[in-house]
C-alpha cells in the first residue's frame, strides 16, 4: 500500500529560493503608510461624549459637565465621565454587593452607582441604605425603601 501510494504521488524538484530585489514604495505613496504606534499607543486628545438619546442622560451630563467645571470638586468630574461612558461600561450592581460594600462605611454616606441598582433574592436581609442611581428596578426600590433606606436621582443629589 505505502509502495503505490508513492507510486502516485509525483516527486517535485526542489526550487531554489526566488532572490527577486526587495520592492520599494514610490516617494508620494509613503504619506498613506501608517503611523508606527509607541508602546503606550495614540493619545486621545477628545474626551468621551456620551451618544444617548435619553433625555435624562443629557440633562444630567450637561448638570454635571457645569458642575465640574465651576466646583473643586473631583467627585463631579468623576460622575460626569461615568455618565458618558458606554452602556456596556455601566453595568448593573445588585442589592448583595451594595450592602456588601456599604457595610465598612459609617452611617450617613450615601452610595452613589452610575448605573443600575438591582434586587438580589439571594441577600435575605437588606440593611438601611441611602442610594444615588440612574436607575432602580421596581423590587430593588421597593425593598430599599422598605429597610428605612432612600432611593434618589442624581438631579436630586447635586441640589
Amino acid at each position: 500500500l505505502a509502495q503505490a501510494e508513492r507510486q502516485r504521488t509525483p516527486v517535485r524538484a526542489a526550487r531554489p529560493p526566488a532572490t527577486a530585489p526587495p520592492r520599494r514604495a514610490p516617494a508620494s505613496s509613503a504619506a498613506k503608510m501608517g503611523i508606527d504606534l509607541e508602546a503606550g499607543g495614540r493619545v486621545w486628545t477628545k474626551p468621551r461624549v456620551s451618544k444617548s438619546e435619553n433625555p435624562y442622560i443629557r440633562l444630567l451630563v450637561k448638570l454635571y459637565r457645569f458642575l465640574a467645571r465651576r466646583t473643586d470638586s473631583k467627585f463631579n468630574k468623576v460622575i460626569l465621565k461615568r455618565l458618558n461612558m458606554t452602556r456596556k461600561s455601566r453595568p448593573p450592581l445588585s442589592i448583595s454587593k451594595l450592602a456588601k460594600f456599604m457595610a465598612k462605611k459609617k452611617d450617613g454616606k450615601i452610595a452613589v452607582v452610575v448605573g443600575t441598582v438591582t434586587d438580589d433574592k439571594r441577600q435575605y436581609d437588606v440593611p438601611k441604605l441611602s442610594v444615588c442611581a440612574l436607575r432602580f428596578t421596581e423590587t430593588a426600590r421597593a425593598r430599599i425603601t422598605k429597610a428605612g433606606g432612600e432611593c434618589i436621582t442624581f438631579d436630586k443629589l447635586a441640589l
